[in-house]
């Protein structure tokens, strides 16, 4: 199985450390691509600092953010599962998985990102500030320039097995599924259900979306053999105690009374 994730904007810093190697990433693949959007964002970063927070949509405050931007080829590197912090990674716990369940996050996760396209928790990478929604001058949409290297790259990495697809929507116009793939993705939808006057009532959760997806993932990732089939995960999503609905071909609602 294959669980494709979001990245945080959030991130965690190491002050020491060797730097990213981009021929070491895995989906090499990907690495003359990850090299022509790491030149494009440094350059932008080195020069008009107001100029490089408006492409990347940042506020003053995070004027340091360029900063650091600027660095990232000199910049310590450590393992993408430690970088990416926030909502949904504080509740995937990686670092507190246990030792079967975190090698099935090594084989099945994988974390997309405006920079790097897609990366391993095991890849090597600096903090950095660039989302899927960014147009860099030179390059344009990110979103668009994913979407060629992608589409190479990642058929194989989807092996046979399901792709549960947890992205947003900026990360999921990276790269869309097609062909047998697509037949093996499951997207989620998570929605709150409350009584109203007697009725239930259903909305979709937005915040704690993020929370239900971490927990959701560390379920699967915890409780032995991963699925092999969509109708699998169901199942076991299930077993774990969710309560899943099949709102179309492809699409699950797991629905919670409580966020």
């Amino acid at each position: 199985m294959l669980v494709l994730l979001p990245p945080s904007e959030g991130k965690a810093e190491r002050t020491t450390g060797s730097p990213v190697d981009l021929g070491a990433l895995s989906l090499p693949e990907l690495t003359a691509a990850r090299g022509r959007v790491l030149d494009e964002l440094i350059t932008l970063c080195s020069g008009d600092a107001d100029k490089a927070r408006e492409v990347l949509g940042l506020s003053e405050g995070l004027r340091g953010e360029v900063v650091r931007n600027a660095a990232l080829r000199t910049a310590p590197a450590r393992p993408a599962g430690e970088v990416y912090t926030g909502v949904l990674y504080d509740a995937l716990g990686l670092g507190s998985l246990s030792p079967a369940a975190r090698r099935r996050a090594r084989a099945s996760l994988l974390i997309f990102s405006g920079l790097w396209g897609a990366v391993r928790i095991t890849d090597r990478i600096p903090a950095y500030r660039c989302s899927g929604g960014v147009k860099l001058p030179g390059i344009g949409a990110l979103s668009a320039f994913w979407r060629g290297p992608l589409a190479e790259a990642l058929p194989a990495a989807a092996g046979s097995g399901p792709v549960l697809d947890l992205r947003s929507s900026a990360y999921a116009a990276m790269w869309r599924p097609a062909g047998e793939p697509a037949r093996r993705t499951v997207t989620v939808r998570v929605l709150q259900s409350r009584l109203v006057n007697g009725v239930e009532k259903r909305s979709v959760v937005s915040h704690f979306n993020k929370a239900t997806k971490g927990r959701l993932v560390r379920g699967l990732l915890e409780a032995g053999p991963l699925p092999r089939t969509p109708a699998g995960l169901t199942g076991a999503l299930r077993d774990l105690g969710w309560t899943v609905e099949e709102s179309a071909p492809g699409q699950l609602d797991v629905v919670v009374t409580e966020v």
